[in-house]
């Protein structure tokens, strides 16, 4: 492809808080940035229930795309000036793969859907997939755009997201353990939430980064900015995204979800509260046309008029979520997990339905890991060009690579903590169930003293 063809008669910016400015320079990049399929990135939260935690976090998965694709050209162009190919296999950066991977870290996260990694859970679909559907699909602007490229272009995009394409360089530069992606949510949740746990040098990392055989490396000298990375990163998972307040809301969203998809899933057609675009995935049978016109503010809309519907669960939860009235939640461990179906009875027995009012999550299983050296490690490059991966030679790396983080919780009715006038609730079963908790803790009664 002619790459010279692909671009603007002049240079596009848009204004960015963390980036200060995005640059565009490639017509299809443009008219991507255009397409309804990527517009309605707008409407997507970036880190969904968070908002409720961190009133911040309304940034959007469009402005974290845009951030994205900024990182990936700023590598790109680093790459082409200092160490673009001179002969086919030594292992340097082909010019001629920007635009693929431009358009790949643009388009990554177009196939995330409403309230994104919750709505994947109860529904079974996957993002990713969807992306590459996106791309490939002769149904949407965002591939009509791209095979004006040429017409395998979309193609090329769409294996990219599925780690399939042949230049790892730019597979890694997408999706690895220190690649575009990662780069700038850290540096964006960490702007919107307010916190300063997830701020590192980019500038220096961008400044070391260099284009290996099967894919990216880092200089040696660079080595504390990458541990830098690593290590906010880790806080960012246990501050913000572990948080047990934004996990509550998400059990709530989980639970308010599962609910509809059961009192609509033969819903009365003169129902005015039937969430018309919600069923075909009540019924597992969606397209994706279906999936496309689903967006935050949909389904929000949908929870306010559940809010006074005649299900008074569906009800109920409609208001926990759309009123921010999150579940409460302890610790347990594997020495206290046993307690947990007498907890859930005592639940029912206070009259909440323990199918929506009780859950069991676990941080570990959130979308976000901790460093693996062994899953697309970062490898460092010393000075005779050998690579050592980062934990052998940090000392902080290692102490926290491979180790679990964390923790599992019961979440359940606030409510059944307190005596409230509104709630029925039994003074044994009352007195029972706080013998249980205490200080975030779930305790056998025998081990208190």
């Amino acid at each position: 492809m002619d790459l010279h063809s692909q671009m603007l008669d002049r240079e596009k910016v848009f204004r960015d808080p963390v980036h200060n400015y995005v640059y565009v320079r490639y017509q299809v990049i443009m008219d991507l940035i255009n397409t309804t399929e990527f517009q309605r990135l707008r409407r997507i939260h970036q880190l969904g229930t968070t908002l409720f935690t961190f009133h911040g976090a309304e940034h959007s998965r469009f402005s974290h795309s845009l951030g994205v694709y900024e990182i990936a050209r700023r590598i790109c162009d680093r790459f082409a000036r200092n160490f673009a190919t001179q002969t086919e296999g030594d292992g340097l950066w082909d010019p001629k793969e920007e635009l693929v991977a431009l358009c790949a870290a643009l388009l990554h996260d177009i196939g995330h859907g409403a309230y994104s990694h919750t709505f994947e859970h109860i529904f079974h679909t996957n993002h990713e997939q969807i992306t590459q559907e996106i791309i490939t699909s002769p149904q949407t602007e965002v591939n009509a755009v791209l095979r004006q490229v040429s017409p395998e272009f979309p193609e090329q995009v769409a294996s990219v997201i599925a780690k399939t394409y042949p230049n790892k360089q730019v597979v890694a530069m997408i999706s690895s353990q220190l690649d575009a992606d990662r780069m700038d949510y850290l540096l964006r949740d960490a702007y919107f939430t307010g916190v300063k746990y997830g701020t590192f040098d980019l500038n220096r990392i961008l400044e070391v980064m260099q284009p290996i055989t099967d894919g990216i490396g880092f200089e040696m000298s660079g080595m504390h900015a990458v541990e830098d990375y690593i290590v906010s990163r880790f806080q960012m998972y246990q501050q913000v995204y572990f948080h047990p307040v934004s996990r509550s809301m998400e059990v709530v969203l989980n639970r308010l979800l599962l609910r509809a998809s059961e009192v609509f899933k033969q819903p009365a057609t003169t129902d005015p509260q039937t969430p018309y675009l919600l069923l075909p995935f009540f019924n597992q049978h969606f397209e994706l046309n279906d999936y496309l016109q689903l967006d935050d503010g949909v389904l929000n809309t949908y929870f306010i008029h559940w809010k006074n519907h005649g299900d008074d669960d569906l009800s109920d939860l409609a208001t926990r979520f759309i009123d921010r009235k999150p579940l409460k939640s302890v610790k347990y461990s594997k020495e206290t997990e046993d307690l947990l179906p007498h907890l859930r009875s005592l639940v029912e027995q206070a009259g909440f339905n323990p199918n929506y009012y009780t859950a069991t999550d676990d941080s570990f299983d959130l979308p976000y890991d901790a460093y693996r050296p062994n899953d697309k490690e970062i490898k460092l490059i010393n000075r005779d060009h050998t690579l050592t991966e980062l934990s052998e030679v940090s000392s902080i790396v290692s102490a926290i690579a491979d180790k679990s983080t964390g923790d599992h919780r019961f979440f359940f009715p606030r409510e059944i903590l307190q005596k409230s006038n509104n709630i029925d609730l039994f003074q044994p079963e009352y007195d029972e169930f706080n013998r249980y908790i205490r200080n975030d803790q779930l305790i056998h009664p025998k081990e208190i003293h």
